[in-house]
């Protein structure tokens, strides 16, 4: 057989059983709610970095990774603030905004 085809076989071979750990390990570590379970994102302010907290999760949860109820907790959020909270409730589902006093209430509730 070609040495040069042996090394490339060798190399997609590792490359799968690489891959195949990858997704295993993953899988393993990745935490899988099946309900009650909720990720929470405290918001103040402008709401500074809020869009990208709710992606960041967003991607855990749309990858299958993980399911769970994500809540901005108000604790204080200006007019900016509660703009951009509303458009991430209106572009995503599984979002919810509740008042930082009110967050125990919430979640025990459920």
């Amino acid at each position: 057989m070609n040495p040069i085809l042996e090394v490339v076989l060798i190399l997609l071979a590792a490359a799968g059983l690489l891959g195949l750990g990858w997704v295993l390990f993953g899988r393993l570590v990745c935490p899988v709610g099946s309900g009650g379970v909720y990720a929470v994102i405290p918001a103040s302010g402008d709401g500074a970095n809020l869009e990208q907290d709710v992606k960041g999760l967003l991607w855990l949860r749309g990858g299958e990774l993980a399911r769970f109820t994500i809540v901005i907790a108000d604790g204080g959020l200006n007019a900016a603030g509660r703009a951009a909270a509303s458009a991430l409730l209106a572009r995503d589902r599984g979002l919810v905004v509740c008042p930082m006093e009110r967050l125990s209430e919430y979640i025990g509730n459920r």
